[in-house]
């Protein structure tokens, strides 16, 4: 079988990643940036400075600002772009520019917050019945482009897909598991986000492990008791997209979501962080959406219900974590 041509659409650390493992895998690879003027800074310092510092990009993936250009002919596309923008960048993607046979991978985490959809429904939306697959997990931008020893899943209801997708993403530091279970891999994926930032509120008020350890493990049962509603396999949310992206995004010192926390945990708005941050912090909107989801479901999320209220409602972090410390008595 011929080695397929694949896009990275989305030049930030994931997607910047993505296409340094398959290019290293000896696919040819082409990366598409936003920005016409960040693109042909991209090709010429080969050094991703704003979104993944210290990795090396490699002369021969093609860097493009034109749409068109990046997924001509590819038969692989990889959507990495932010959760907000995804749905302007698909409306871009005209037809005729790719292949019908093109397979879309989605590894974007979060959930569109006026139409509360998750990305393969968005993906779905705008360019029809594509073949398409979702990627999600710990993976920490920069572990994975170090090569630090890493795991992963990719689901799809087409057995072909995944197992097709699992085989061209596997490296021996990176693991790829399959699962058939879209909505519990992306719901998982996205969820984490929320909680990260409260663990991350939970470090800037000075609080300790045994809070975060609350945070983790209530944390869980809420996303869990949400994606149940909406369809998904509740034991994909103790997997690696579920309990392994939890865990590492609560904890690492790379997550975004977490930092966003605990700048707001140390009296900061979010105005004010937002302004200094280079890159997206996809818990924000997400909570947001997860906050409109756990209602219309009618779904009992108090964490999430918090966070939002922090970052929207202008909450005291402290007076968050006293009611939820104080709510009614109830069984595990």
């Amino acid at each position: 079988m011929n080695k397929p041509d694949i896009a990275v659409i989305g030049d930030g650390g994931w997607g910047t990643t993505l296409a340094v493992l398959l290019k290293k895998k000896g696919y040819s690879v082409s990366l598409w940036s936003a920005f016409a003027d960040y693109a042909a800074l991209l090709d010429k310092k080969r050094i991703n400075s704003k979104f993944l510092p210290g990795i090396k990009i490699p002369k021969s993936i093609d860097i493009t600002h034109q749409l068109s250009l990046a997924v001509s002919g590819k038969n692989i596309i990889v959507l990495a772009v932010p959760s907000q923008y995804m749905r302007q960048v698909l409306q871009k993607l005209n037809n005729s520019f790719y292949s019908k046979d093109a397979i879309f991978l989605s590894v974007t985490k979060g959930i569109e917050v006026n139409s509360l959809k998750r990305m393969s429904d968005v993906i779905r939306e705008e360019l029809g019945n594509v073949r398409l697959g979702v990627l999600s997990g710990p993976t920490i931008a920069h572990e994975v482009a170090l090569e630090v020893p890493t795991t992963a899943v990719i689901a799809s209801t087409n057995k072909d897909i995944r197992n097709y997708l699992q085989c061209i993403f596997m490296t021996k530091r990176f693991r790829v598991y399959t699962n058939d279970d879209v909505i519990g891999v992306e719901m998982g994926g996205s969820l984490k986000n929320v909680v990260a930032i409260a663990c991350g509120i939970s470090d800037g008020l000075g609080f300790g492990t045994n809070t975060k350890a609350a945070l983790l493990s209530r944390g869980l049962v809420e996303i869990s008791r949400l994606g149940k509603r909406m369809g998904a396999n509740p034991r994909t949310f103790y997997g690696i997209s579920g309990l392994g992206d939890l865990v590492t995004t609560c904890i690492s010192q790379y997550s975004r979501n977490r930092f966003v926390g605990e700048q707001i945990g140390k009296g900061r708005t979010l105005i004010q962080i937002k302004a200094d941050m280079k890159m997206i912090a996809e818990g924000v909107p997400t909570s947001k959406s997860a906050y409109d989801l756990c209602h219309k479901f009618r779904v009992e999320m108090p964490i999430i219900d918090e966070v939002y209220r922090v970052l929207y409602k202008n909450k005291s972090p402290i007076k968050a974590v006293n009611e939820l410390m104080t709510r009614k008595k109830k069984d595990e």
